[in-house]
């Protein structure tokens, strides 16, 4: 019987059918061990976008407003991530308005809208919708478009809001979604343009200061026309993108009770109603 010595090398005796079998095996094995996140790993799905979503990413969090001053009126923006929405808690605790994400690119609807949209309003908010754009997927006139046909239209009774146009941040790839400033500022006058002919309405613009500067080079050529929604977590609303003199609503935290997206606008709820009206 062969006995194996310490201090020798036993030899193989796999025929090269063996070999190749036991190497198989082992690329097999590998293939299903855990291994470590790779980038993609963080990128979240389609359509699950939300207003402020890469604002503590990007640009940090301070504290929280210490109130005083001009007359504020508050209010939350929601979407598919808070599903059915408890308004009548949110409408006691002082909350007058509300922003519903309503689409997302052109393949996007919130499952939530209707709950959300129409339950704001039967409590007695004004309400509006917004879109988050992916100015990476298709034109900007395709995407309000599709807002406008999805929950984004507008009529005067004096508790809808104008549609929001979400322009911040990339959450799926590179933060100006492959595109120049002049680009990006093209693909939003795009997507205005074509809001205002379908609604008669100038559409808000909701973003961040750090995001404007870096992807349309601050551009200041829609401060005329379309209200500013400013996104900055911290006790003011802060330096503000060119061509704009002052907020119209600002949201200030994420982190809220009932819902964590908290927003004030720069005025008296009758400010609210005049936005609501034209």
């Amino acid at each position: 019987m062969p006995v194996h010595r310490p201090g020798t090398a036993r030899r193989s005796r796999l025929s090269p059918a063996g070999v190749l079998l036991a190497a198989l095996s082992a690329l097999s094995l590998l293939l299903t061990l855990p291994t470590a996140a790779s980038a993609d790993d963080d990128v979240p799905a389609r359509g699950s976008a939300r207003l402020g979503q890469g604002v503590i990413e990007h640009d940090g969090q301070g504290g929280l407003p210490t109130g005083g001053g001009a007359a504020q009126t508050e209010g939350v923006d929601v979407s598919s991530h808070q599903g059915n929405v408890a308004w009548s808690t949110l409408w006691n605790s002082g909350v007058k308005w509300a922003y519903v994400k309503a689409t997302e690119s052109t393949s996007y609807k919130n499952p939530y809208f209707a709950q959300q949209y129409n339950g704001s309003y039967n409590v007695g908010m004004i309400r509006g919708a917004y879109h988050f754009a992916t100015p990476d997927t298709s034109s900007g006139a395709s995407q309000a478009n599709y807002f406008a046909s999805g929950g984004g239209g507008w009529s005067r009774d004096g508790r809808t809001l104008p549609g929001a146009l979400d322009i911040e941040w990339n959450p799926y790839g590179a933060a100006c979604f492959g595109k120049s400033p002049s680009a990006m500022v093209s693909w939003i006058r795009d997507f205005l343009t074509t809001y205002k002919a379908r609604t008669g309405r100038d559409a808000v613009i909701y973003t961040a200061t750090s995001w404007w500067k870096q992807c349309t080079g601050n551009y200041s050529g829609f401060g005329a026309s379309n209200p500013l929604w400013i996104a900055r977590y911290d006790t003011g609303p802060g330096e503000l993108p060119a061509g704009w003199g002052f907020q119209t609503m600002w949201q200030y935290t994420s982190s809220g009770p009932t819902v964590g997206d908290h927003n004030k606008f720069n005025g008296a709820l009758d400010r609210v109603t005049a936005l609501a009206n034209g």
